[in-house]
């Protein structure tokens, strides 16, 4: 523990990244103050030595109190987690600013309709639905310093296709050949908590694991392990947007700065863990 000295951790937006990387930090003996708007959530944080604050908007003066040179600062929340019409991240930024290191979680979203590989240098799509929301709030936090992580697909024990399928939510299986870009939460956090670690300060980064696949290959395989039957074959169009893609996140460049090794480098090991992780929930929902 020694090697984190006086390392402490806030998260904005305790959620599913956000405790993640709270507790992979609190394994390490790093305070983590978490913010969250539900109370439920709060009781999850504190379980895992986590201190939650609770609230349902998020004052930046407030917030400021909580970091000082230490303390490395998360941000998993989306642009406007306020809900209001003026965006609060510019706010938050400057009144974080003095933190030792920020990490923003941004998507893969901002790239629009790009195919193929995409990277940090790919250009982006500010006429594309919800990107310029993003691109905004990333240029916010980067005003102070921070470093960017667009992730596309977050899955893990607890939420994915998997609890979907079991549950009957997923309507059409897609005939595609489009690959779509996923990353397990627990290598997501890791990257986070070494670039936060490392102090890193400016810098963009993309993240996803190894095999983008196609959605319909996805689901068959997470079926064969559920032993249920697929749903029905669907035309792309019929699906999700973000499910119409047809690209590949390169995380390379994270991978190679930071020194990272997926544990889950594509989605049969990624979901190999969240069936066996989540058993109990996925054998009440098919029973």
């Amino acid at each position: 523990m020694a090697r984190f000295g006086s390392m402490k951790l806030l998260v904005l937006g305790g959620g599913f990244t956000g405790a993640a990387v709270a507790r992979l930090a609190r394994s390490r003996g790093i305070a983590v103050t978490a913010t969250t708007r539900s109370e439920s959530r709060a009781a999850s944080l504190h379980a895992i030595g986590v201190t939650p604050l609770v609230s349902p908007r998020l004052d930046a003066r407030a917030l400021a109190a909580h970091a000082d040179g230490e303390t490395r600062v998360l941000v998993t929340m989306p642009p406007d987690p306020n809900g209001g019409a003026e965006p609060i991240a510019p706010s938050l930024a400057l009144a974080l600013g003095h933190a030792a290191a920020i990490a923003y979680v941004s998507s893969t979203g901002v790239y629009g309709n790009a195919s193929g590989r995409v990277e940090e240098g790919t250009r982006v799509d500010r006429d594309a639905p919800r990107a310029a929301a993003r691109l905004d709030a990333e240029r916010a936090w980067q005003s102070v310093g921070a470093s960017i992580v667009r992730a596309p697909a977050i899955y893990g024990p607890g939420r994915g296709l998997h609890l979907r399928l079991a549950k009957g939510e997923v309507r059409a299986l897609g005939t595609g050949t489009n690959a779509i870009s996923r990353v397990h939460v627990d290598d997501l956090a890791a990257a986070l908590f070494a670039l936060l670690e490392s102090r890193s300060r400016g810098a963009l980064y993309v993240m996803g694991d190894l095999e983008p696949a196609p959605h319909a290959e996805v689901v068959q395989w997470i079926c064969d392990a559920l032993g249920i039957a697929p749903p029905p074959n669907a035309p792309t169009e019929a699906l999700d947007e973000t499910l119409r893609h047809d690209r590949h996140a390169d995380s390379a460049r994270i991978r190679e700065r930071l020194g990272l090794s997926l544990s889950y480098p594509t989605y049969r090991e990624g979901y190999a863990h969240c069936i066996a992780t989540d058993r109990g929930a996925l054998d009440a929902a098919l029973s």
